[in-house]
Order: C-alpha cells, then structure tokens, then sequence
C-alpha cells in the first residue's frame, strides 16, 4: 500500500470543511471543531439559540467560538510547503522528429514545435510564436477563469449555507406548531381525538417532505460545489506543470473552464411555506371558539385567493388604469371628479374588494424604471384619502414600501428603518387573516417571507387592498 503524500494530509487538516478552501481567520467551537470565522458566521446566520456544529451537529446554547492563531500560523507555512512539494523537477521536452528543443508554439496547429519544425514545409507559412510568450498568454486566461470558478463556488457555498439555514428554521417552525396543535387537541379530550391524529400526521408529512427536499438540494449543491474545487484544482495543477505539458491540450483546457453559470434551485417552494403558516394560523382561542375549530380542522382552513380589481373612483388622477383593472401605472394626469373617495394627494387607489371576514391572499406583480416608489399592502375602508398620508397601521394601512428595487415595512410613525440592502421581489404575495388581525407578505417566486406585521384589531372595519405607485413604476394584479 503506497505511503500517504505529506503534502495532501497537511493540506486536508489546514483546510475548512464547510468552504473546502484553506482557512481563513479559523475560529474553533467548543466542540473542537475550527472553521472560516465567515463559513460559522454565515453557517449561524439568523440564529439566536440551538448554534449547531456543522460537522459533528453537537448544539450549543450560545455563540460562541475563539480565534485559533495557532492554527492560522500552520495554515500560512502549509501555503508555501505544500506548492513546494507539489512540483515535479521540469523536464525538457524535445521534438519527437527532430530531436531538438521545443522553442516556438506554432498558433495554427496549437502546439508548441522545434525551429526545424518551423522551417519545414507543414508549419512555413503559420504564425509561431515563443513557446514562454504563449505559455503567458495562456497562463492569463486559465487565472481569468481561475477567479470566476472560484467566485462562482462561493456562490453555490452561499447558496448551500442559506439553504440549511432556511430548512432549520422550517423544521423549527413545525416542531414548534406541533406542540401547539398537541395542547389544543388534548384540551378537547376525546372530541378532538381524530382529528389530533389526522393533523399529526400531516405534519409529520409536512416534516419528511421538508427534510427529503433538503437532503436532495443540499446533495446538488454539494455535488456542484465538487465539481468546481476538482475543476479549480486541476486549473491550479495545470499550471504549475513545465510550458511544454502546460501546453499540451491547451484548448480542452479551456473548454473545460467554461462551464454554465450555476442556476440555484429553488430550495423550499412557496407551498411547503404556505402549508406551514396555514398551520400556525390554528391557534385561536379553542375555548371559546370550539365549534369554529372542529369546522376548520375537518376543512383544514382553506385559504382563498382573492380575485382583486382596482377601484376607479379611488384612483389619484395620475394613475392610469388598465381595460380589465387589473393593472395600473403612472401617466399623464386626467381630469377627474374630486369626490371623497378619491386620493387627491398621494399616488394611490385602492381594491373593489373589501373583507371583513375570513383568510384570503393576493399577488401582485412590480414593475420598476430606475428608483420609482411604490407600495403594496391593505387599509381600512376609512383611511385618509386627502392630503399627506402616512403609511402605517397607526394611520389602518398595512404596505410594504419600496424605492426602485429596494423595500421596508414601516410599522410606527417614527419608523425609520432604512430600505432593505436585498433585492425586492419582483412578485408579492399579500396575506390577510382578518379574524386574527395578520398581515404578512411573501415572496411570490420562491416563497421566503418579507415581513409579518403585529396582530391588529380591525373592529368590523372593511380592509381593502392598497397599492401606491410613482413615476415609473406599474402594479400588475396576477390572475
């Protein structure tokens, strides 16, 4: 059995097993275990209790870890001592024909040749070159690709962490509603027996589907993740070879570093959310509300979508409004009867529909030119419609804000929150629970929350849809 290379197993200690890179700032846990001061602080991200290793999973109750100097000191002599004992003596190729050395690289044939090659009638007429003036060439472009590879598997790392990360707080999320609907259902005693094990056991589904979907999207990331550092490696390794292997196959080379940038998978689709807030949304008062409960069980609550239209006596005169109402922009102002209804001030219109009952959802579409401002959400049938508003529940109006492609919740009069460094969705689901006073908003496209605003108290009041828009922007209500 062939003795183990020195230079791999150093390698295999000084590097992190989360980036699979050498180790950058290495941190040790409690457990033992050294990572990327970054790869544990992305890996904990959003989290407040339940730290988990991600090697050994051991949990910790607080976050804590300790910089390894020792450790950082290693890895910067392993560096130098293992591209040294990487490299093989150079030895120097000569021309299979002429049995001279390889001094030029002929650009036609791509491959490097003798002087007598050059002179002979197969490569008289083609361009050649110094074999190290193309050797540079190309050693640029293999370092060009080296940096997009590279880039693009800390993406795809990115991509795995947030993935683990989100899967984590799903699988929280159902524990935690588990044992909710447990204390319910046995408040009910033998009633509410059947109906204790049919949701049990939707959510165990709920569970084993979540998990399932995270094995397979991590398995992907994983895989793609080894394929680049393979690829990265044989790059690096390449091009610490003499010119005249460097050469050989240089275009396969290429080609091989030319790979599709990687499209994430959608990792958690927005039905899997929308099951799982479905069931949070069944811990009203059981008490007193008993016979309601036992409705919604055997029904499992089902959530309406709302087919939303915009209302035309509302609309700010700079609005216009589609054929079907169903999309509105910013134009050239008409003229409009002022009537009470209307907005005269803000940029607003609100829906035709208004609820005062009931769990229904809405999606809207956004549409931005450059740093338009717009504003989607619900407000009660009373709100201000003349003058300055102010958008928040204060005032009975519920929205996200956004400016181009930026976005907030504002939530108080002196909320003053900066936009969000993140992108705004492109397309926003709006939830309203008018019974228990919730508005929450989503993304539509891949299901992630944006925000969930405190319980309200409509009071029997109309809620209706709300939307806002600026110059340059378009509001677009999906089917």
């Amino acid at each position: 059995m062939a003795a183990a290379n020195p230079a791999k197993m150093l390698r295999g200690e000084v590097t992190c097993s989360a980036c699979l890179d050498y180790f950058k700032d290495p941190v040790s846990l409690d457990c033992g275990h050294n990572f990327c001061q970054a790869c544990i602080a992305q890996s904990w991200e959003g989290l407040h209790t339940n730290f988990r290793c991600p090697e050994c999973r051991r949990t910790f109750s607080q976050r804590n870890f300790k910089p390894n100097k020792q450790l950082r000191n290693i890895v910067e002599a392993s560096r130098t001592l293992t591209l040294e004992s990487t490299k093989e003596p150079e030895v120097e190729r000569v021309c299979e024909i002429h049995k001279r050395a390889l001094e030029v690289f002929c650009q036609e044939d791509q491959t490097p040749i003798c002087m007598v090659c050059h002179l002979s009638r197969d490569h008289k007429e083609h361009t050649v070159v110094p074999i190290e003036e193309a050797a540079e060439d190309y050693k640029e472009q293999i370092q060009s690709h080296l940096e997009i590879l590279k880039k693009e598997r800390e993406e795809i790392l990115s991509f795995k962490l947030n993935g683990e990360s989100k899967s984590q707080e799903l699988l929280k999320q159902l524990q935690t509603e588990k044992q909710k609907i447990v204390s319910e259902v046995q408040q009910l005693h033998q009633l509410l027996k059947e109906q204790e094990q049919l949701l049990l056991a939707q959510l165990e589904e709920l569970n084993k589907e979540i998990v399932k979907r995270r094995a397979e999207y991590v398995a992907k990331l994983s895989e793609e993740i080894s394929s680049f550092s393979h690829l990265i490696s044989e790059m690096e390794q390449k091009c610490q070879l003499p010119v005249s292997e460097f050469l050989q196959d240089i275009k396969g080379t290429l080609s091989r570093c030319e790979r599709k940038k990687f499209q994430n998978p959608v990792a958690f689709s927005s039905e899997l959310k929308g099951r799982i807030w479905e069931s949070s949304q069944r811990n009203a008062s059981l008490e007193t509300r008993m016979k309601k409960f036992k409705d919604s069980l055997s029904s499992r609550q089902r959530l309406g979508k709302a087919s939303v239209t915009l209302d035309p006596d509302t609309a700010h005169p700079d609005l216009i409004l589609s054929a079907d109402r169903r999309c509105v922009r910013w134009g050239t102002r008409q003229d409009l009867p002022d009537s009470h209804e209307r907005f005269d001030y803000e940029p607003c219109v609100l829906g035709c529909e208004g609820f005062t009952s009931g769990r229904h959802y809405w999606e809207v579409e956004v549409g931005v030119k450059g740093r338009g401002v717009w504003a989607v959400g619900v407000a009660k049938e009373s709100v201000g419609r003349k003058g300055e508003i102010s958008f928040t529940p204060e005032r009975g109006i519920w929205a996200v804000q956004g400016r181009g492609d930026r976005y907030r919740a504002v939530t108080s009069p002196d909320d003053l929150t900066p936009l969000s460094p993140s992108r705004a969705p492109r397309m926003i689901r709006v939830y309203l629970d008018y019974e228990e006073g919730r508005v929450a908003f989503f993304d539509a496209g891949c299901g992630d929350p944006i925000v969930t605003f405190p319980p309200a108290a409509f009071a029997g009041e109309r809620i209706r849809p709300f939307f806002c828009l600026g110059r340059g922007c378009r509001l677009t209500l999906r089917p």
